[in-house]
């Protein structure tokens, strides 16, 4: 019997996000394999499910892995969700679908869609969307100027995500490579209560007061 790993979309945010097809498959998945157990359990909890989670990130150990992959082995099937949005987007849920491959293990992966910080964000920036770059999450300190020179660069509307503790930084970053009239976007607690959204120019946005708390997403047009 050909086991299934389902990729499930939860919200980023707001639970009223997440999927019919979504709550159905975690409620009817064997196990849950979860990026934070914690996280997933108050979901869980939220929406009366009890199916068993266990733990799978990118610090997993090789043991680990290995009694993931016995169970689609044998037939299982696990529904993979990250902390928040979209698994395999910018959390290790690609990893364990490149190892998957790589053996040749013979598994239906499937994706269960709904949230995404990343096109929520362009949805609503304004920027042309027909090309875009998601850059995921700036290094912290090694090859950082670097990221951002080439940010520069590059001819389609870039979107990116940033920590509450290095917004501040990222802005500066973006003052330091790009003319003061580029235009950016930096959504805040996309579908949260505090939900906030700053626009204009790269010169303007570096003047409002933006909080460094919360979950960042920055869009740059091209």
């Amino acid at each position: 019997m050909q086991g299934t790993l389902s990729l499930v979309a939860t919200p980023i945010g707001n639970l009223g996000d997440i999927t019919e097809r979504a709550l159905e498959t975690l409620r009817t998945a064997d196990v849950i394999l979860a990026e934070d157990t914690r996280n997933t359990g108050n979901l869980l909890m939220h929406f009366g499910i009890t199916t068993k989670v266990r733990s799978y990130h990118q610090h997993s150990s090789e043991k680990e892995i290995g009694d993931i992959l016995s169970l689609l082995e044998d037939g299982s099937h696990l529904a993979l969700v990250t902390d928040a949005g979209t698994p395999g987007v910018s959390d290790p849920g690609n990893m364990l679908i490149h190892t998957i491959l790589e053996r040749n293990i013979s598994v239906t992966i499937t994706p269960v869609v709904g949230a995404s910080a990343v096109t929520a964000a362009l949805s609503i920036s304004g920027f042309p969307t027909d090309k875009f770059l998601f850059l995921g999450f700036p290094p912290h300190k090694n090859k950082r100027k670097k990221y951002f020179e080439e940010l520069a660069m590059y001819p389609f509307t870039i979107c990116f995500y940033e920590s509450c503790h290095r917004i501040e930084k990222a802005i500066q970053n973006m003052v330091d490579v790009l003319e003061p009239t580029r235009r950016i976007v930096i959504c805040r607690e996309l579908t949260k209560k505090f939900e906030t959204v700053y626009r204009g120019t790269i010169a303007e946005v570096r003047e409002m007061d933006i909080p460094a708390k919360g979950e960042f997403v920055v869009v740059v047009e091209k």
